[in-house]
């Protein structure tokens, strides 16, 4: 009989329709059976041994609840005999109504939790506090949609218990020691966090949105043409690479996507139609690292007149030190034409706009100017000499954010400016972001002349990590950076590199908040509403702040 591996995990829901993950032990058909009659099937597909299905489930009803069951080769085999949770349902919106709310929580950057009887080095998971929360209290609030923005996995920082199970399969004094290496370590990074009790649960009845940062790969990656040269040397980096974004197709892209755009993915066809789709998924891989344009990682979801942009800041990077940009253009054209898709109506196709990028847009001032700086540096503003020196300390300091791609945040910038102004401007647009392992919030303001001022309410909201450590460097560091003393160095900086001051100007309204952490937006009609909730030594969330945000 087949078994369930990993799994389920609630993907895409709208007013109608779902996808759930699994995997499974060996080739089988998996089926959803929803408690009102939905139902889904999928045959499973392999990859590398392993064997995966999207079950899409139709037929559900709009503003409804249902629990759901999972069968393989129809044995049942969630929720599991004995569980100690709720059962796991799918709730579907229902986004006709002007008061309809649509709660979108969003975090990054997560270390997988270690067992409950195990110290916790980092202190209690945010998302484990979560799912303690929603079990208790199923008839409670909860997200519409969690928004997982990078670090989903660490490639580059395994636990102890992990290098112990890569030391029975390879010699860990030789490259790449104790990180993965390839697709079947990968997967084992994959169990050991979605394992997690709280977190196999929470991901069941819960919808998620997820998009890749550095270290689902490696630490800095892309972060230069030199950086990428230097790994591209390595005998080990090749595989590691298509074995991330291979892993990343399976456990995260797949399920980003709607039932119709995985009707229309030509890759995502050609793997489920073959006996072993190895093959086809490690060629599309090699081509999206031969040639970034060819494939797009970035999303688009709808919640009624809510629009979600996920954008790839990693892949999706042009890192010609002459024409460094963070999107290619074919990228940057589809972020341009999302973005203003449909509000060109009277009334406007959404009333907020959220755009999630793992990397903040808006960062203190003196890391800021320090970013571009060291772009000027290392595209040789100052000599070969300064050149060598910033591309040293890109590396060490992870200077690599939009500022550090100035044609970009200067394009991002104008762009917010255009979807926020105008008579069909929405309420809110809001930059969603983490990396940086801690959460503030910033508000950016337009000088009179600029070529449009946006009437929208803009905000950068950070929220990291939510399991991880917090060195003491990034709490001082950050809340130097927003000092005057601070923004005075930065702007020594600049001068320095001979760059001019930016378009706008930023300041932060909420924050540093340093823990682990979690944001949630309630966006109703128009009207937005920011709460952050950080995990407790009791491993509950206790609310660290709530504002009205229009």
């Amino acid at each position: 009989m087949a078994r369930l591996r990993l799994g389920p995990l609630l993907r895409y829901v709208d007013e109608e329709a779902a996808t759930v993950w699994v995997e499974a032990s060996r080739p089988c058909v998996a089926e959803v059976r929803c408690k009102d009659g939905a139902h889904g099937s999928a045959r499973t597909f392999q990859i590398d041994g392993h064997h995966y299905a999207l079950v899409t489930v139709t037929g559900l009803t709009p503003g409804t609840e249902t629990a759901y069951e999972v069968t393989l080769d129809g044995g049942r085999v969630w929720p599991e005999a004995g569980s100690r949770f709720p059962d796991s349902t799918i709730r579907t919106p229902h986004h006709t109504g002007p008061d309809a709310p649509v709660r979108v929580t969003f975090g990054s950057c997560r270390w997988a939790a270690p067992p409950a009887d195990e110290h916790d080095p980092v202190g209690p998971d945010a998302l484990d506090s979560l799912a303690a929360r929603l079990a208790a209290r199923p008839d409670a609030e909860r997200p519409d949609i969690l928004v997982l923005l990078g670090d989903q996995v660490y490639a580059d920082e395994t636990s102890p218990a992990t290098r112990q199970w890569l030391a029975r399969r390879r010699d860990l004094t030789e490259e790449p020691g104790n990180q993965v290496a390839d697709y079947q370590e990968y997967t084992h990074l994959y169990y050991e966090s979605w394992l997690d009790p709280e977190i196999r649960w929470l991901l069941s009845t819960v919808p998620s949105s997820m998009i890749f940062d550095d270290h689902d790969l490696i630490d800095d990656w892309n972060t230069s043409e030199a950086w990428l040269a230097d790994m591209r040397a390595t005998p080990w980096w090749r595989e590691r690479l298509l074995s991330g974004l291979m892993s990343y197709w399976v456990h995260q892209h797949i399920g980003n996507l709607s039932p119709a755009a995985l009707a229309a993915d030509p890759v995502y066809q050609a793997v489920c139609a073959a006996p072993d789709g190895t093959d086809v998924l490690r060629e599309f891989a090699a081509r999206a690292d031969t040639d970034p344009s060819s494939v797009r990682w970035s999303y688009r979801r709808d919640f009624g007149r809510v629009r979600l942009l996920m954008v790839d800041t990693r892949a999706a990077r042009v890192l010609d030190e002459q024409h460094r940009s963070m999107l290619h253009a074919d990228a940057e054209r589809w972020l341009r034409e999302e973005a203003l898709d449909g509000q060109d109506t009277a009334s406007g196709a959404y009333d907020h706009l959220l755009i999630g990028t793992s990397l903040p847009w808006l960062l203190p001032h003196l890391i800021h100017d320090a970013e571009e700086w060291n772009a000027a540096m290392s595209r040789g503003e100052r000599g070969a000499r300064w050149a060598v020196r910033g591309e040293k300390l890109r590396r060490a300091a992870d200077l690599e954010h939009w500022a550090a791609f100035p044609t970009s945040f200067d394009a991002l910038t104008d762009l917010i400016a255009e979807a926020g102004s105008g008579p069909a401007a929405p309420a809110t647009i809001a930059v969603l972001s983490g990396d940086v392992h801690h959460a503030y919030v910033a508000e950016p303001s337009w000088p009179a002349d600029a070529p449009a001022v946006p009437t929208a309410h803009v905000l950068q909201l950070t929220c990291s990590p939510v399991h991880n450590s917090v060195p003491a460097s990034i709490r001082v560091g950050f809340r130097f950076g927003w000092s005057r003393v601070g923004r005075a160095l930065g702007r020594r900086f600049a001068r320095h590199a001979r760059a001019r001051a930016p378009r706008i100007n930023w300041r932060k309204t909420g924050g540093p908040w340093f823990g682990n952490q979690l944001m949630t937006l309630t966006l109703r009609g128009r009207r937005a509403d920011l709460r952050l909730d950080q995990a407790t030594a009791q491993g509950d969330l206790g609310r660290a702040e709530q504002r009205t945000l229009t």
